[in-house]
């Protein structure tokens, strides 16, 4: 089976070709020959998913699916969430946006967090959507050289370091967007399904 993933982010490439199965034969945007920066103007992580999937599938007649993802902070009613990626402006620096947000929380006990990641799925004509998620806590600085967005900063509940300090086989057991492709790959490999 063909699938394109919808993203320009090699990191994300990385952690989804690890998991998805040997017999999903998987393209990227750049593979295909699509430099767009396809934008992400919907209201939810739900929109900027569809938006992206739909792109891509109406372009190359392929099978395709996207993910957006939340960071949703308690202190603060739940942002950055679909805005995660320009939370410190377009220019969409990973490092900016993590500054911003432990500024945001220096005064506050409050830390919990949690991260959504939902893939939409674009096949013959059809959406689906897929979610995944995991809680933690927001630390009170960066740790670790692995992962990427926001991952330093980001302690998942029952582990005692960042994304970014667990091994990366850790995190693609535990993490939002793998909860989420588990799903999907479950959806493509149940019975019926347009991947079986």
């Amino acid at each position: 089976m063909e699938l394109v993933f919808a993203t320009h982010n090699p990191n994300k490439i990385k952690e989804v070709r690890l998991l998805l199965p040997a017999h999903i034969r998987l393209h990227t945007l750049e593979s295909l020959g699509c430099y767009t920066d396809i934008p992400e103007t919907g209201a939810t992580l739900e929109e900027n998913a569809r938006l992206k999937a739909d792109y891509v599938a109406g372009r190359y007649g392929l099978p395709c699916f996207a993910d957006d993802t939340g960071l949703l902070v308690n202190a603060l009613h739940g942002a950055p969430g679909v805005h995660s990626a320009r939370y410190a402006g377009g220019q969409k620096s990973a490092g900016d946006n993590m500054d911003k947000l432990l500024r945001e929380l220096e005064n506050t006990h409050d830390r919990e967090a949690r991260f959504e990641t939902v893939i939409a799925l674009v096949q013959d004509g059809d959406t689906r959507f897929f979610k995944g998620e995991v809680r933690g806590t927001i630390t009170r600085e960066k740790s670790g050289q692995g992962g990427f967005g926001y991952d330093p900063v980001f302690m998942p509940d029952g582990y005692d370091r960042t994304f970014a300090a667990l091994p990366l086989e850790v995190k693609n057991r535990i993490s939002h967007r793998a909860r989420a492709l588990q799903e999907l790959i479950a959806y493509l490999q149940g019975p019926g399904a347009g991947g079986a």
